[in-house]
């Protein structure tokens, strides 16, 4: 068994894997997850969202700390946790979101580090084009993450959200968490950083196929996902495979963006998968996988 990497998307951090981290010990399966610049106990929310009265302008023009991260350092802090947990065989990788950046980077800059990617409803930019510009897509019409912003990312830095605002944590739920429980969700909203950092977005990136095309990878293409749509994520996996040695399996789940919190137990089996020599996974009645898109 290889070791397991959960890497989370923006403004989480590691406490969201903990459901999946349970499922995948019940399977003896060793897993980690890590937090990249920016998240969990690594990241941060401005000063504006503690003053009260709230100054709902301050808090939309305050400068972020996590403004200098892009996507290359996250990726460069990621190799670095992939060669401080170490191992005599390579990891299995799993990236929610825009964690989908920083380790389909990473696999590019030291694919010796990575057996397996499992990308979760995942940005995966590799043809010479940011993320961002996946989320401005055609495909991606009728997103409500850019409805969670409360200021110009740009101008600031990051991706700021107000979870304390009962309007905007709704919103939150709708986006990230709708079939989640409700008070599994409104836990998880009240844990989120404000920031993310909008650099990781901003990177134009683009990868090879000798180097990130030559690692196996599956993408969890999350049907009712309401931040990235299907049909989005169906372009990243045909624009991935360009790029590619062998095709993406693809693994359908009837879920949200946020599959971790809601189905643990079918992303654990899915992982489970992904972590096994591939004669042992191709004789199991592990989830039911296609090839492509």
């Amino acid at each position: 068994m290889e070791h397991v990497v959960l890497v989370p998307g923006f403004w989480h951090g590691t406490w969201c894997w903990s459901h999946v981290t349970l499922e995948l010990a019940r399977r003896r399966i060793a897993a980690v997850a890590v937090d990249l610049p920016g998240q969990g106990l690594r990241g941060t929310s401005p000063a504006a969202q503690r003053v009260r009265p709230f100054d709902a302008a301050e808090f939309a023009t305050e400068r972020s700390e996590v403004a200098s991260v892009d996507a290359t350092s996250a990726a460069e802090a990621l190799i670095a946790q992939l060669e401080h947990i170490g191992s005599d065989r390579p990891h299995v990788v799993v990236a929610h979101s825009m964690g989908g950046v920083a380790a389909t980077l990473a696999a590019e800059m030291a694919p010796s580090l990575i057996s397996h990617l499992v990308y979760i409803s995942a940005l995966a930019p590799v043809s010479g084009q940011p993320a961002a510009a996946l989320v401005a897509h055609p495909a991606n019409a009728g997103e409500l993450g850019t409805e969670l912003l409360r200021a110009d990312p740009f101008a600031i830095g990051a991706s700021r959200i107000d979870t304390a605002d009962a309007a905007s944590r709704e919103r939150i739920r709708e986006a990230l968490y709708a079939d989640v429980p409700v008070e599994v969700a409104d836990a998880a909203t009240s844990m989120l950083n404000a920031d993310a950092p909008v650099g990781m977005a901003a990177e134009a990136i683009a990868v090879t196929r000798e180097r990130f095309g030559s690692i196996p990878r599956t993408y969890v293409l999350c049907t009712e996902d309401r931040m990235l749509m299907p049909a989005l994520q169906r372009e990243i996996v045909r624009d991935v495979d360009t790029r590619s040695v062998e095709p993406t399996r693809v693994v359908e789940l009837h879920s949200s963006h946020s599959p971790f919190l809601s189905q643990p137990q079918r992303v654990a089996d899915i992982i489970h998968a992904a972590a096994r020599p591939l004669d042992s996974a191709m004789a199991s009645d592990g989830p039911a996988v296609t090839s492509g898109p």
